[in-house]
């Protein structure tokens, strides 16, 4: 059997997806999720082929809950998200459907995935691209700590480092790792809040405290937790002119 999870915050529309899915016994519901806490979870506990999935839900929404799966399933979108939003996943995802969706448009997609299911068994779906993102994503950051789903204020981050292929995120308290790029975070969060200062960091203005000079015209910044961040020449510049110095 196929296994399958439904993730969607409307039982209607789960219910009208397993429904269509009574056409294919070959593909098997083992369970049915509200949110993407619930999906995580499913998906970490059941190692299903594919799920049909919600953008728009509570607690985190389909991206992110995606972000916090190492080996994420194939994905078939089924959202009432704006559909020319959804057009650039189109490579990123088996297919999508556009709430209301009627049972030959779902079968096109279920068919499309079988396809691929059969012929070649790549049943990984890719990254998503990293420009594509929500407008809550400005305001926190999800991350999994073992078996927890941890959402991070953005008030709460004093700064951000580039650590390999992970980003390290440092609150008042806690450090945090994250699989992504300092690119996609100086793009995502707020520019008059946080500040790309170094290749290797971003911080958030309203931790800074002083900015002191090193040997041979470099500086550094010192944040409210005692912290030292390292400034580039052009980060210093950039610092300066958002500080009006």
């Amino acid at each position: 059997m196929i296994k399958t999870i439904l993730i969607d915050d409307e039982p209607l529309a789960r219910s009208v997806i397993a429904e269509y899915l009574q056409t294919y016994p070959e593909l098997e519901i083992i369970q049915e999720c509200n949110d993407g806490f619930e999906g995580v979870k499913a998906i970490t506990q059941h190692k299903p082929d594919l799920i049909f999935l919600d953008i728009q839900m509570p607690k985190i929404n389909g991206f992110e809950m995606l972000e916090l799966i190492e080996q994420p399933p194939a994905v078939i979108f089924t959202t009432a998200y704006d559909e020319y939003a959804l057009k650039a996943f189109e490579a990123h995802a088996i297919d999508y459907l556009l709430k209301p969706f009627g049972k030959e448009r779902f079968d096109k997609a279920v068919q499309k995935w079988l396809i691929k299911y059969k012929q070649t068994e790549v049943k990984l779906t890719p990254p998503l691209p990293e420009q594509i993102r929500q407008p809550e994503e400005s305001n926190r950051i999800v991350v999994k700590e073992g078996g927890n789903i941890r959402i991070i204020p953005v008030q709460d981050i004093q700064y951000l480092e580039a650590y390999d292929d992970y980003v390290k995120i440092y609150t008042t308290k806690e450090m945090f790792l994250k699989k992504k790029t300092m690119s996609f975070y100086e793009n995502t969060l707020d520019d008059k809040e946080f500040i790309r200062v170094h290749r290797s960091y971003l911080i958030q203005l309203s931790h800074l405290t002083r900015v002191e000079p090193l040997e041979k015209d470099t500086h550094v910044a010192l944040l409210k937790s005692g912290a030292r961040i390292p400034l580039s020449k052009t980060g210093y510049a950039k610092l300066k002119t958002v500080l009006g110095l």
